[in-house]
């Protein structure tokens, strides 16, 4: 099984591109996400892999993070009815710390924004992933926690409010989450909605 390439990019397509291990041309399916972050052919790339072995094909897929690589083994192995071609659309729409937060948000219309994935998939990611979300969270692994509770309905009625409010003012519920977040910081554990309101505000303008 390969695990990494080391190499030369030698081409970037639509889905894929090849790299060039000591001669060897090896085919990579990529998120669009991990194409884009790719340098011009002829420079040196590493890729994390996951090798896809099925009856019919031996399938490579690449990934510029471990992380990235972890998520799309998640999805196309422990949410049923994901296989490859969904993992690699969600993730081409949402980098790592995206999923997790929308996860951990419950967040199901941000999860269906990825092409192919409807209402009722986006909801099995959701409810199947809920419990991995906060161990590869990455970048999001700080609030991660908070996001849980306002996606499960038990988080503190201070908190919740102020993220209702913040997005009531037009604000998208992961970005009011991480103002919240820091307004706690700032304000204190037993800050009232009012205050937290104020701070996060104080956050956003930043």
């Amino acid at each position: 099984m390969i695990g990494k390439l080391k190499g030369t990019l030698d081409e970037i397509d639509e889905d894929h591109c090849v790299v060039d291990v000591h001669g060897v041309g090896y085919v990579a399916f990529c998120s669009a996400r991990t194409l884009a972050s790719l340098p011009a052919p002829g420079e040196a790339v590493v890729l994390f892999i996951e090798t896809v072995v099925r009856e019919d094909m031996i399938r490579l897929f690449g990934f510029s993070s471990a992380l990235e690589r972890d998520w799309f083994r998640l999805l196309s192995t422990h949410v049923p009815g994901v296989g490859a071609k969904v993992a690699m659309s969600v993730l081409s729409t949402l980098s790592p710390s995206d999923l997790a937060n929308a996860i951990a948000l419950r967040d199901i219309a941000m999860v269906s924004r990825a092409p192919g994935v409807g209402k009722k998939v986006a909801e099995r990611i959701v409810t199947e992933l809920k419990n991995k979300a906060p161990a590869y969270a990455g970048a999001a692994s700080g609030t991660i926690g908070l996001k849980q509770e306002l996606g499960e309905g038990v988080a503190p009625a201070p908190v919740a409010d102020a993220v209702s409010a913040l997005v009531n003012l037009g604000y998208a519920r992961d970005i009011a989450a991480n103002a919240v977040a820091a307004a706690l910081k700032a304000a204190g554990e037993d800050a009232d909605s009012a205050r937290l309101i104020r701070f996060g505000l104080k956050e956003l303008a930043r």
